[in-house]
Order: structure tokens, then C-alpha cells, then sequence
């Protein structure tokens, strides 16, 4: 009874080792395409504004005074799209107007654009990770 207990924790282990290697390169491939989309949606006057659109990786900070959230520590399993930084403080009077100026949305409807997808990425390596450390032991 002890041993088919210790081999399914080894499958247990190897499959929570295989998700977390693979799900991370299907993360960062998902924000890069919502952020490309975002600049391509993103009005260009002087291009501050698509430049300031980041991907910040698992692990690293999201540049300070950025949208939405300013700066923080992404998590083990996260990656961040933001858009703004020290030089940038208006993203949030583009996207969403002023009393003056018009809205002209880009950061949420690019998200929407492509979540979807992105999300679909992450379920196909995680169902293949889950295949692939259960075979594994």
C-alpha cells in the first residue's frame, strides 16, 4: 500500500514540476500578444504612450505610476500588462476621457481582444504538462 501511495505523490510531483516549466513561456507569449495589440490600438501623438506599454515577467516590478495598479511584485504564476511609467502619467485620461478630451479606448479593449487566446494557450500547456508528468514516473 506504501508503495503505490509513494509512486502516485512522484506523479503528483512531477506533474506539478512539469506546469509550472511550461506555463510560464505560454504566460509571457499571451501578455506580449495583448500588449502588441494594445499598441496597436493606442492613439500615437508622440509614441510615449505605446512605449510605455510593458510586460512584466513572473517575478519582476511593474514600472512605478503605471495602469492599472502602479507598482508592485508580480507573482510566481502571473505575468502583467501595464501601460505608463515616471514619464507617462496619463494613460488613464486616453482610455477612459476627460471632461475636455474624448475617450479613446485602447488598453481594455485590446485585453479583450486577445484574452481569450492567451488563456486558451495556458490551458493546452497545462493539459500537455499534466499528460507529460503523469506518463513521466
Amino acid at each position: 500500500m506504501s508503495s503505490d501511495l509513494d509512486r502516485l505523490n512522484r506523479r503528483f510531483d512531477a506533474v506539478l514540476r512539469n506546469v509550472r516549466e511550461v506555463v510560464q513561456p505560454a504566460l509571457l507569449k499571451g501578455a506580449n500578444e495583448i500588449a502588441d495589440m494594445q499598441r496597436m490600438l493606442a492613439p500615437e501623438d508622440t509614441g510615449d504612450l505605446k512605449d510605455s506599454i510593458t510586460v512584466t515577467p513572473p517575478g519582476g516590478t511593474t514600472p512605478p505610476y503605471s495602469q492599472p495598479g502602479g507598482s508592485r511584485t508580480v507573482g510566481e504564476n502571473q505575468a502583467v500588462v501595464t501601460v505608463g511609467n515616471t514619464d507617462v502619467r496619463y494613460p488613464h485620461f486616453v482610455e477612459f476621457g476627460t471632461s475636455v478630451t474624448p475617450a479613446q479606448p485602447f488598453f481594455w479593449p485590446g485585453y479583450r481582444l486577445r484574452r481569450k487566446r492567451a488563456l486558451d494557450r495556458i490551458k493546452r500547456s497545462i493539459r500537455k504538462a499534466v499528460r507529460t508528468g503523469w506518463d513521466s514516473p
